[in-house]
């Protein structure tokens, strides 16, 4: 243990320092700001110089055709396409054998783990689909045109095999305790599995900068993001607008918020699994019931908006920096909304019931699927046809709520209902990968579960009523980091998820046969 805690605080040091080492530079003095000035402008003020340093290494930009492009896209990007044909294109040949798992042909309900399948993919889906969908969708295409959909699509297409690798060797080197608790993710097979391979130091390297990662976004990306976004659209749907009682008291709604989370995630996973099972289908179907409303009422513009997404795609001179702006913008956005490579999804599926871990990849694989190719297009396809993204006035999510009202001049009620589900869903599934993450480091004790889930549920009042842009940015560097040792493992690991494969593949013929 003392070997672990002097790798976690070594790898804590040179992520705060690494900003400025990497460019020769001494480390800035952080300047003490004001003490008459408001909390959480001290707070901002003082995570800058932290916030600049991680930012300026994990999305650290090369200029190609006077467009820079982050490197952690190109990481992320190039992974999940060298996937793809390693596997041989299995996001589209196991699409229907992954329908067919998801049903529970494959498995039986004395199999090890804690959930099902579906339960698994909703849990996953609930920690991605969300207000990457509502409003980062709307922001690509005001930036890059329509043609940024085809490559958010594309990259979406292929960032289903980087699910399924990850998900598989979650399910492969997973822990399950003497009470059935599942123990899995990333933190597990970088360190098990790299281990089993000869590279174990490397393995625990790469689990404790992981780990570090994931505790930190999940405070901030998982957490003060949505629900201070949350509350935001609270107010003003619902909470009687600028100057109303929780407008003035925005913790109160910060409080009943983290009830009702604290409420779901003391249960662990199967709460949380029944919980997103039916949390998510509710909310994906009432988005996208809505959507199709809009696109019935714009019928005859369907065609064009397709055209002008193939068009703008290839179109040299599209806004956002041409055809690489394009292309980068989609990339983007596909990677921000479903995760593909970081990570994350892989502790969510790793607690279910099955005893081929190829099972649960082939499930995974489907998230991607739904998130981006599914909720992201529309959303997409309503901007386009309405044609509100040629309005500068417009951004994020005000221009998806134009879309809507211009069909449904009710909807914004409805939007912001949906962004509450979305920020909460999203808030329960990074709870329990933060906890994950916590338990590999501090350990699962009763005591340490109890600590993470308090401190969690403390950061849901906190960001309600603050507004920490630092501190986001810096989480939100934290988890696109996870994917740097996070995509290590999995290129290493390759031949083990090969193996897997062939066996499932075998078991499901085997069943098939007898039927």
């Amino acid at each position: 243990m003392n070997r672990r805690f002097f790798l976690l605080f070594t790898t804590l040091f040179l992520v705060i320092s690494q900003g400025d080492i990497a460019f020769g530079q001494e480390p800035a003095p952080i300047a003490e700001p004001p003490a008459e000035m408001p909390v959480d402008e001290r707070i901002n003020e003082l995570m800058a110089g932290p916030t600049k340093a991680i930012t300026d290494v994990i999305f650290y930009a090369v200029p190609v055709a006077g467009v820079p492009i982050p490197l952690v896209l190109v990481w992320l990007a190039f992974a999940a396409i060298f996937f793809t044909f390693y596997f041989k294109f299995v996001n589209l040949s196991s699409f229907g054998l992954a329908v067919r798992t998801i049903k529970g042909r494959y498995s039986k309900p004395s199999d090890p783990g804690e959930i099902t399948h579906f339960q698994a993919l909703t849990a996953a889906l609930s920690g991605t689909v969300g207000l990457g969908n509502i409003a980062g969708v709307a922001i690509a295409i005001q930036l890059g045109g329509p043609g940024a959909t085809f490559w958010m699509i594309l990259m979406g297409l292929f960032g289903m095999t980087s699910k399924f690798v990850e998900c598989t060797l979650g399910v492969k080197y997973r822990d399950i305790d003497a009470s059935g608790k599942v123990h899995g993710g990333p933190m597990r097979y970088l360190s098990k599995g790299l281990k089993e391979r000869g590279k174990g130091q490397l393995g625990m390297v790469l689990a404790m900068f992981f780990a570090v990662m994931c505790i930190g976004g999940s405070f901030g990306g998982g957490n003060i993001f949505q629900i201070n976004f949350a509350t935001t659209q609270f107010i003003a749907a619902f909470g009687g607008g600028e100057g109303s009682f929780f407008d003035e008291q925005r913790w109160v709604f910060g409080l009943i918020i983290a009830l009702v989370v604290g409420g779901v995630i003391i249960g662990g996973i199967k709460s949380i699994g029944k919980v997103t099972a039916t949390l998510v289908p509710f909310m994906c179907g009432i988005y996208i019931l809505a959507i199709l409303v809009v696109l019935a009422m714009n019928l005859g513009k369907l065609p064009g908006a397709f055209g002008s997404i193939i068009s703008g795609a290839f179109n040299p001179g599209a806004v956002g920096g041409g055809l690489i702006g394009c292309m980068l913008l989609g990339i983007k956005r596909a990677a921000f909304s479903n995760e593909a490579g970081i990570g994350s999804a892989a502790i969510a599926h790793s607690a279910v019931k099955t005893s081929k871990p190829a099972s649960e990849g082939l499930v995974a694989l489907l998230e991607p699927f739904v998130d981006t190719v599914i909720v992201c297009t529309m959303t997409a396809l309503a901007i386009i046809v309405t044609g509100v993204y040629e309005n500068p006035d417009l951004k994020g999510v005000a221009m998806t709520s134009a879309a809507f009202e211009s069909a449904m001049p009710w909807f914004k009620m409805v939007l912001a209902l949906a962004v509450i589900l979305f920020a909460f869903s999203t808030m329960i599934s990074w709870s329990y990968y933060g906890m994950q993450a916590w338990a590999f480091l501090f350990g699962d004790s009763k005591f340490m579960d109890l600590a993470y889930k308090f401190i969690f549920c403390v950061f849901i009042i906190i960001g309600s009523s603050m507004s920490l842009s630092n501190v986001v940015d810096f989480s939100d560097a934290m988890i696109f980091a996870m994917a740097i040792p996070n995509i290590i493992g999995l290129y290493l690991l390759l031949p083990i998820v090969r193996r897997e494969l062939d066996d499932y593949r075998a078991h499901v013929a085997k069943i098939d046969s007898k039927s």
